[in-house]
């Protein structure tokens, strides 16, 4: 599956700090994605229901899953825009800015790799 940007394919991002097959020709530093996301009062009553039944709950599992894809995806254009054809020591974190405030941040080494 490839990355809905430009040069940089999901399978030449990788949380190791080397990928199969491929040399590092040069490291171009740091990048990264955020973003800040909150609950809705819609959301929260609706999760709250889900949570009297256990299980998975749903509604917060949607919103981590677009606040992960949308953070990834801001730090893949931001490694194009340097260049890169990689990333690699790519990581996600998360805080809790505010109540029901939260960010999620996707960060990496941009890398320009050749096969070896």
């Amino acid at each position: 599956m490839s990355a809905p940007h430009g040069s940089i394919r999901e399978e030449m991002i990788t949380t190791a700090f080397a990928l199969d097959g491929f040399r590092i020709v040069r490291q171009l530093g740091v990048v990264r994605g955020i973003t800040v996301r909150s609950r809705s009062i819609f959301g929260t009553i609706g999760a709250g229901l889900q949570t009297l039944f256990g299980g998975n709950i749903t509604l917060y599992t949607s919103l981590c899953e677009r606040s992960r894809r949308d953070a990834f995806d801001a730090m893949v254009r931001h490694a194009e825009e340097h260049g890169a054809n990689a990333i690699i020591g790519m990581r996600y974190d998360a805080t809790e800015v505010m109540q029901g405030v939260t960010e999620v941040l996707a960060y990496g080494t941009a890398a320009i790799v050749e096969r070896s």
